[in-house]
């Protein structure tokens, strides 16, 4: 049986800490991020992985730095045999990375080398790619540089959110993990070199990211969008009012025309809210006005009539939306 430290944060690394257990593995600390304050109270509230390990009466340590001296004694009293880690939010030094006889290593949301980095799952759908998985991996100074153990990879959905995608990774990593552990039980699994030349980051979200420039093809949006829902979710104004969009679908619109970016080419009950795109033409599916609940399209356009013509901005306008041919 080997002695675990887990370190990670986020809903995704639950099902990497149920296969610890599951492999009949003892966990003997849970390092996590400090808690932070969520909600319209800011009340401060515990990670998930914080949450997970309390119910189960193992300890948790929250360094704000994982840099620091104190925290480093800690661990190496705690002598484990193995550091694990899932999402966990913060880059190791390499006196922690020396600390276990094993090594350390990651569960990480990406086929690597491509999409090293802090938003995998979002950046592979933000990109269009039909493929992603789990790669379990030593841990090494770099970002997400060190030899991989054991890669399992998995499609994407055409239609796939980053929720859902999410959510199917990380039991596909707590599956990998599973894997891998078994290995470790005959000893240092060999891991084999990544292709350095073939690596892609990914930054952190940022909330901007999700400004839609209608300028770009339809395809891009949707990608974007998929990318971006739920969390920070993308946006764009009609007149002063910002509108989240929640979801889309790419529309064969066949009257003939040609249209701005943003432009409005149908809004009724039977097609949808339809907007032209640099290239092609989208339904806002599902949207979300400020202050409203999320809403089908058509449910918003009863309450809030929308005439064709009118343009979606990728910035506030003071303009009360109209039609084209009204402005005429």
């Amino acid at each position: 049986m080997l002695r675990i430290v887990f370190m990670g944060t986020p809903e995704f690394a639950i099902p990497s800490l149920e296969a610890i257990v599951s492999s009949g593995h003892q966990i003997i600390g849970v390092v996590t991020q400090p808690d932070k304050p969520k909600g319209r109270g800011k009340k401060l509230a515990p990670p998930p992985v914080k949450e997970w390990a309390l119910a189960r009466a193992i300890p948790v340590y929250q360094p704000e730095k994982v840099r620091d001296p104190e925290f480093i004694r800690i661990l190496k009293e705690l002598a484990p045999d193995l550091i694990v880690t899932a999402a966990y939010g913060q880059i190791l030094p390499k006196e922690i990375l020396d600390i276990p006889p094993l090594g350390c290593i990651n569960v990480h949301a990406s086929l690597l080398p491509k999409y090293r980095g802090a938003s995998p799952i979002q950046q592979a759908l933000i990109d269009g790619e039909t493929e992603t998985g789990i790669t379990i991996m030593y841990m090494d100074v770099g970002m997400d540089t060190g030899d991989i153990i054991l890669q399992r990879s998995t499609p994407i959905h055409p239609d796939e959110q980053a929720d859902e995608l999410h959510d199917r990774l990380a039991v596909l990593g707590g599956q990998a993990l599973a894997e891998v552990l078994e290995l470790f039980e005959k000893g240092r699994p060999a891991g084999r070199p990544q292709e350095h030349d073939k690596a892609t980051y990914c930054k952190k979200i940022d909330k901007s990211m999700g400004n839609i420039d209608w300028t770009q093809s339809a395809v891009r949006i949707k990608n974007l969008v998929r990318g971006l829902t739920p969390w920070p979710g993308t946006f764009t104004f009609l007149g002063d009012q910002r509108i989240k969009v929640w979801k889309v679908q790419e529309w064969e619109y066949s009257k003939l025309g040609t249209y701005t970016p943003g432009q409005v080419v149908a809004a009724d009950h039977r097609q949808g809210l339809v907007v032209a795109c640099g290239e092609g033409f989208l339904r806002l599916v599902k949207i979300q006005g400020e202050g409203k609940k999320v809403m089908e399209d058509i449910e918003f356009l009863r309450g809030n009539p929308i005439p064709v013509g009118t343009v979606f901005r990728s910035e506030p306008s003071s303009e009360v939306p109209q039609s084209c041919e009204e402005k005429e």
